[in-house]
C-alpha cells in the first residue's frame, strides 16, 4: 500500500478560510507599524479589521463543503498562531509604543503575549466548555476592548492614558487565563460586529482625517 503524499504548506493558502486569517494578519503587520509610528487611530482602524477576519475565517469554514480533515487542522493551526500575533503581541507594541518605550511598560507587554500563547495553547487541547462557552475571556476580545479605551483617548493627559492602557491589559492579560465561563459569540452577533467595526472605524477615520487636515492648515 503507497502512503498519501504530503501535501505542499502552499496548498493550503489557497484554502478561502486561510486567505480571510491571512488578509487579518496583514491588517495586524499594518496595525504594528502604525503603533511603533505612533498613529495609534490608524493601529486601532487596522486591529478592529483583524478581529473581523479573525471571525469570518471561521464563518466560511463552517460554510464550506468537502473540505478535508488536513485542511480543517492546518486553518485551525493558522489561526491559533495568527491569534498571537494580532491579539498578543499588536496590544504590547501598542503599549510599549504609547509608553514611549519606556522599560517599565516591558512587564505589561509581556503579560499579554504570555496569556495569549498560554491561553491559546490551553485552547488547542481542550476547546469550549461546551458548544456556546469559552474558559476565560477568547483573545480577539482584546482588540475590541481595546478600541472601546482608545474612544477616551483624548479625555486625558498622555502619560495618564498610558497608565489606563497599562492597567487595561494586565486585566485582559488576567481575563484571558481566568476560568469564568464567557459565551462564544456566534450567529447574529457577526451583524453586530461589523456594525462595531464600520462605526469605530468612522470615528477613527475621523480623527485622523482631522489631524491631516489641521496640519494642512498649518
Amino acid at each position: 500500500m503507497s502512503e498519501k503524499k504530503q501535501a505542499g504548506m502552499l496548498t493550503f493558502a489557497k484554502d478561502l478560510p486561510n486567505i480571510c486569517s491571512l488578509l487579518g494578519l496583514f491588517c495586524t503587520v499594518l496595525a504594528i507599524y502604525f503603533a511603533i509610528k505612533g498613529n495609534f487611530s490608524g493601529a486601532i482602524i487596522a486591529m478592529l479589521w483583524a478581529a473581523l477576519f479573525d471571525w469570518y475565517d471561521g464563518i466560511i469554514a463552517r460554510k464550506i463543503k468537502g473540505r478535508t480533515k488536513e485542511q480543517g487542522v492546518f486553518g485551525g493551526q493558522l489561526d491559533s498562531m495568527i491569534d498571537i500575533v494580532s491579539f498578543g503581541v499588536l496590544p504590547a507594541i501598542l503599549l510599549l509604543s504609547y509608553g514611549d518605550y519606556n522599560i517599565w511598560f516591558i512587564p505589561g507587554a509581556f503579560a499579554i503575549i504570555a496569556a495569549c500563547a498560554i491561553r491559546l495553547s490551553y485552547f488547542n487541547i481542550y476547546g469550549l466548555i461546551d458548544s456556546k462557552t469559552y474558559m476565560g475571556l477568547s483573545v480577539d476580545n482584546n482588540a475590541l476592548i481595546l478600541a472601546f479605551v482608545f474612544l477616551f483617548e483624548n479625555l486625558f493627559q498622555h502619560a495618564t492614558f498610558s497608565i489606563l492602557i497599562y492597567i487595561v491589559i494586565i486585566i485582559l492579560a488576567v481575563l484571558n487565563l481566568s476560568s469564568i465561563p464567557t459565551p462564544k459569540f456566534t450567529g447574529k452577533w457577526i451583524y453586530v460586529l461589523i456594525a462595531y467595526v464600520l462605526v469605530m472605524t468612522s470615528f477613527f477615520g475621523y480623527q485622523l482625517w482631522s489631524v491631516d487636515a489641521a496640519l494642512l492648515i498649518k
